[in-house]
């Protein structure tokens, strides 16, 4: 199954630096099996909600955008994903936070990142510093291959203490 990694920053498209976020997400996404390219990094808003429309329009299983979710006038990453969500997955996003704030960053719950599904694709929004980026998978890593298989149709798998 194919990802695709949305970067958005305005310094980083414009060749300012070189961003270092979306790489992490796109080594994570392959060790959980996603065929990815190189990411997607376009300037802050709604760039970043074309990029996630093409890739959902491609049919790829999952988005992992970073950047933009903050409180910054020009960080519009979720207000331009939430449109494009057919439902939203609040826990993920709220999940994403929490472990941010007990990792001892009490600004992790400035994040506005949202998730959900739009069609048959899984889309996260991470924050755009590196700290938010490696709390973000870490919370991934434990539910985002599992929920791409359940938008594609997976059972769940059975365990003992469903028999009883």
């Amino acid at each position: 199954m194919r990802a695709v990694v949305v970067v958005a920053s305005g310094r980083a498209s414009a060749g300012i630096y070189e961003d270092t976020t979306g790489p992490l997400i796109v080594e994570a996404l392959r060790q959980w099996g996603l065929d990815v390219g190189d990411p997607v990094v376009v300037p802050d808003g709604d760039p970043v909600g074309r990029a996630i429309a093409a890739a959902v329009a491609d049919g790829v299983a999952a988005v992992v955008s970073t950047g933009g979710t903050g409180i910054n006038p020009t960080d519009r990453t979720p207000d331009v994903t939430r449109p494009l969500l057919d439902r939203e997955l609040p826990g993920i996003a709220e999940a994403i936070r929490a472990h941010g704030i007990a990792q001892g960053v009490p600004t992790a719950m400035l994040s506005r990142g949202v998730a959900g599904v739009a069609g048959s694709t899984v889309v996260v929004n991470l924050p755009g510093s590196r700290g938010g980026v490696k709390d973000g998978l870490a919370v991934l890593a434990q539910v985002l291959p599992h929920a791409v298989d359940q938008v594609h149709g997976g059972d769940h798998a059975r365990t003992s203490e469903d028999d009883g």
